[in-house]
């Protein structure tokens, strides 16, 4: 539903019951018989989304149909590689691919008589599949933290609302302590989204006991990742659910301001998350004395510059602060001094974004997904080599397999699934012997890998495996902030090593003293960019030694089609 110039203004909520009487309102208007074209135009804007959405806007005036069809534009929608894709309800058609010429004959054929348009369908196994049902991208999914993505325009605080957003935050602010909210988060087995995968919890306990007078919260929306974009789909998708998730934890730790920390590049996130801010506000949702209590808490958005070592929270602190965005010493932890030396939490957009699901449905319900150490699900950016590139959201413990030929589609072109680079430049490469691999924070560290923020690279049997380590390790030397040694020099020596070794100068002994750069590296390092930075070298050494050695005794190695393994869909 648009929330239309004028409509809805209503004075700020004064407590619980005045949420659910506004959400009735909302109800009251909303037009069961109308049909609903849901055009993704934030990722399908770069291929034409809103020149779609223009058109069928145009068209449907032209037409008089206004009162029988509504465009809603919406945030990714997953199915990043059929791009533009739109939806239509209720009858459920996906069309992927979309151009403005379509326009006219999706509303004349589609939408008034009913008909499929199988040129713009899905295929699978050479069959056009219409339905988004029965597309086995979306339907072997579970979607819990993207079930509003697609679905919602995040411009519009009333559909949130409309689909039961902000009930979990009046749940527990009518009726639990701070101490409850905390005992039901620890319940739940909710472990942080960013890479680290601690116990939200346990974190969230720790900031609540420290001493102190003002206490921060921070959302942590640097992804920074190449070939990662979970955070910024959310940001721009589902705004409403990171600031409910902020508000719920906010009460829990005693804490009256938060900052939404998002890198400048993602433009239409932060253009999103500051309307999102000024709805929450003017409905009483964020403020002061919040749903009538003394439950105060207010949102800023901090624009980072993109470096990725402020993914680290005491570099991303000190951002914030003014300074260079550079880590520092733990302890003491920013739990009991952070920013301003200020008790502070910080979490990652996938994790704040859970956070109302748990709240609405109960922690039971959410332990119920997912493996035993590892609850919940998880979101990949599934990119490369893969068929269906885009958002996957699936239960902990899936495996590799199922992710990537029952959802993603398979290798194209007839070639073979060789490896896949999970948790960015600072995980692993998974080979195939590990394709049965469930997925959870504690069986990819086995093979060499991390779950990181959820970067998912996939690579066929052409691809060079050096070339990959060489590639994730220019980015991590060219993002080190240069301030411990092992991780200044250290990268830049590993770099070195594999450039020389792709370019035909490789020595024999080359292997070993990367081996043991690597291993020095990553104990020394200050922080996690240092300390996972050789997981890439380590990881291809273990499970593709031969390449190394035949490009050392061959003298070099034919340039890689994958040499930039995270091209983004």
């Amino acid at each position: 539903m648009q929330l239309k110039k004028g409509e809805f203004n209503v004075e700020k909520l004064k407590n619980a019951d005045d949420l659910q009487k506004f959400r009735k309102s909302i109800e009251s208007k909303h037009r069961p018989d109308m049909v609903r074209i849901f055009i993704c135009t934030t990722g399908c804007r770069a291929l034409g989304a809103e020149e779609v959405c223009r058109a069928f806007k145009a068209e449907i005036e032209k037409q008089s149909l206004t009162e029988k069809i509504e465009i809603v534009d919406t945030g990714c929608q997953g199915l990043c590689a059929r791009a533009p894709v739109l939806t239509i309800e209720p009858m459920g058609v996906f069309y992927g691919r979309v151009t403005e010429t379509d326009v006219p004959e999706i509303i004349s054929r589609t939408i008034l008589k009913g008909e499929i348009i199988e040129r713009l369908c899905y295929v699978e196994a050479g069959k056009r599949i219409p339905y988004i049902r029965d597309i086995p991208f979306y339907s072997k999914q579970k979607r819990i933290v993207l079930k509003n993505c697609g679905y919602i325009d995040p411009k519009n605080i009333t559909e949130y609302i409309l689909r039961d957003g902000y009930s979990a935050f009046a749940k527990v602010l009518a009726g639990m302590t701070p101490d409850q909210v905390i005992t039901e988060m620890k319940n739940s087995g909710l472990r942080g989204r960013g890479g680290a995968g601690f116990p939200t919890g346990n974190k969230w306990e720790f900031v609540k006991k420290a001493q102190g007078d003002i206490k921060y919260l921070i959302c942590n929306g640097d992804e920074g990742d190449p070939g990662a974009f979970m955070d910024r789909a959310v940001l721009e998708g589902d705004p409403h659910s990171v600031i409910e998730g902020m508000l719920i934890g906010a009460y829990a730790i005693g804490s009256q301001k938060g900052i939404i920390y998002v890198r400048a590049e993602y433009p239409i996130a932060v253009d999103h998350l500051k309307i999102a801010i000024e709805q929450a506000k003017s409905l009483g949702l964020l403020g002061n004395n919040i749903l009538g209590t003394n439950f105060s808490f207010d949102l800023d958005i901090k624009m980072g510059a993109g470096a990725f070592v402020c993914g680290e929270e005491t570099a991303l602190i000190a951002s914030i602060e003014g300074k260079r965005g550079m880590p520092r010493p733990r302890p003491p932890f920013p739990a009991t001094s952070g920013l301003w030396g200020k008790p502070t939490n910080i979490n990652n957009v996938e994790t704040f974004a859970n956070v109302p699901v748990i709240f609405l449905k109960g922690s039971e319900w959410y332990k119920a997904i997912g493996t035993e150490s590892s609850k919940g699900t998880k979101i990949f950016a599934l990119a490369g080599n893969v068929k269906n590139t885009g958002l996957v959201e699936v239960p902990m413990g899936t495996t590799l397999r199922e992710i990537v030929f029952d959802i993603g589609g398979g290798i194209p072109g007839r070639k073979k699934f060789k490896a896949a680079q999970m948790g960015g430049p600072s995980g692993g490469c998974v080979p195939a012997q590990h394709l049965d691999l469930p997925i959870d924070y504690e069986t990819v560290k086995e093979v060499g890998a991390i779950m990181g923020s959820g970067g998912l690279i996939v690579m066929d049997d052409s691809a060079s495996m050096v070339d990959i380590a060489r590639y994730f390790m220019e980015f991590c030397q060219d993002e080190s902030c240069g301030k411990c040694v092992p991780c200044r020099i250290g990268t830049k020596r590993m770099l070195d090593i594999l450039t020389r070794i792709t370019k035909g100068q490789g020595r024999n002994e080359d292997i070993g003293l990367l081996k043991e750069l690597a291993e020095v590296t990553k104990t020394a390092s200050l922080c996690g960019l240092g300390q996972t930075a050789a997981n890439p070298v380590l990881s291809t050494i273990r499970y593709y030694l031969n390449e190394y050695e035949d490009l050392i005794n061959k003298k070099g190695s034919q340039p890689s089609p994958q040499q930039s393994p995270a091209a983004q869909p």
